[in-house]
């Protein structure tokens, strides 16, 4: 019994160290924005918002490639395919002189990373279902929020002794040792007798199933509106704290402040999913999403000026503690009726989740200028639309939980 608890909370920890290279490629390098756009000529700093929302949009078109793929080859072996491209990506953005060669650095970036983020995805799906693979999707989300407290503050000291092309050789050494690990101690989840011939057709077929299911289309939809509010305050949060309140020294600790209310979250989720089940955590939660940022824009749409950093704080504080009872759930909501055909699943989840993502914040992030308001107002907007397609998911007598 002992073995296999620590069998479990090795997988769990593994799986949450694959999708963290992710993080780590987005938020270490925020506090090196500002740098990094003057050396390949970036004027305007709102314009730093590309290196990373490109990075997403490479994540999305990627998850199409490998999410077959391993349904064919095996997930391991399409993580290491995918690393490898992340490290030629990140000698391209190390060697970087423009922004047309750095974005696409970052988008051959976001390829590569899409392969373990994707498939560690359909590795949990490959070993639980229902109630329990979103217990399991909350604890690796809890040490996956461990990346996004630190990364900032790691980010700025590499920045600040060794320059910003250190951060990016930083990652390809914690990328590395994570290969190892997965190499030596994690076996394959999907055996030879399960792997379907790799054939354009697979996708194809894969993509007809996974409509069929009205649950993972709609929580696929509303991951996307999810997951695009809150890449709006990625790509936004350099410029608001640094800009527009002047806490420059202070960024990297207030990021980690709010990635910690997430983590937290994502912590009792773990709990409460197995109590109230996952319908009714996003059920309640998506509310809380969408009221916070109302009250935020009814006390402050007149405002000529942000709040005072400690109320702007606590309005994002209670927004990203929505998001950790979100993330996990909808995502294993959506998985759960396409267990059989999880590779291309979890691909095509993320694909449209991802890719509504991208626009969204590209078009939000563009009007947060001299205040974060229309921060608050993408919240409140993305918050609406996942309510609405609740609603019209919960009339539906063909939607099965």
């Amino acid at each position: 019994m002992l073995i296999k608890k620590k069998s479990k909370f090795e997988f769990i920890t593994l799986m949450a160290s694959l999708m963290s290279i992710v993080a780590l490629s987005i938020d270490a390098l925020l506090p090196a924005l500002d740098q990094i756009g003057f050396t390949i000529g970036i004027k305007d700093a709102r314009n730093n918002h590309l290196l990373v929302t490109m990075i997403f949009l490479g994540l999305g078109f990627g998850q199409l490639i490998f999410g077959p793929i391993s349904d064919s080859l095996g997930r391991k072996k399409v993580i290491y395919l995918g690393f490898s491209l992340f490290v030629i990506a990140s000698f391209i953005c190390v060697t970087a002189t423009s922004i047309e060669i750095m974005v696409l650095g970052r988008i051959l970036q976001g390829i590569g990373l899409s392969a373990p983020r994707t498939i560690s995805i359909a590795m949990v799906r490959d070993s639980f279902s229902g109630d329990y693979m979103a217990k399991i999707m909350s604890f690796i989300v809890v040490i996956f929020i461990l990346v996004p407290v630190i990364a900032p503050a790691l980010g700025k000291l590499i920045l600040d002794t060794y320059g910003w092309k250190a951060i990016f050789n930083s990652q390809l050494f914690i990328g590395f040792l994570i290969m190892i690990w997965l190499w030596k101690r994690q076996p394959e989840t999907l055996t030879e007798e399960k792997r379907k011939k790799f054939k354009f057709q697979l996708f194809v077929d894969g993509a007809k199933e996974f409509i069929k299911h009205k649950q993972a289309v709609v929580f696929t939809l509303i991951s996307g509106f999810v997951t695009g509010s809150f890449m709006v305050y990625l790509s936004a949060s350099q410029y608001i704290f640094q800009e527009q309140y002047g806490l420059k020294e202070e960024f990297p600790y207030i990021f980690a402040g709010l990635a910690i209310s997430v983590g937290f979250a994502t912590f009792l989720n773990g709990t409460f999913v197995m109590r109230f089940g996952m319908l009714k955590m996003v059920s309640v939660f998506t509310v809380f999403f969408t009221m916070v940022p109302l009250l935020y824009i009814v006390v402050f749409q007149n405002n000529e000026m942000n709040p005072s950093i400690l109320i702007f704080l606590t309005f994002c504080g209670l927004e990203f503690f929505s998001l950790g009872f979100l993330f996990g759930n909808l995502r294993a909501l959506a998985m759960q009726p396409v267990g059989h055909i999880a590779g291309v699943g979890a691909a095509i989840n993320g694909f449209f989740s991802t890719i509504m993502a991208v626009p969204i914040a590209t078009f939000i992030g563009s009007y947060v200028t001299k205040t974060a308001l229309p921060l608050f107002i993408g919240f409140f907007i993305c918050g609406m639309c996942c309510l609405l397609l609740l609603i019209a998911l919960s009339k539906s007598k063909k939607a099965a939980f």
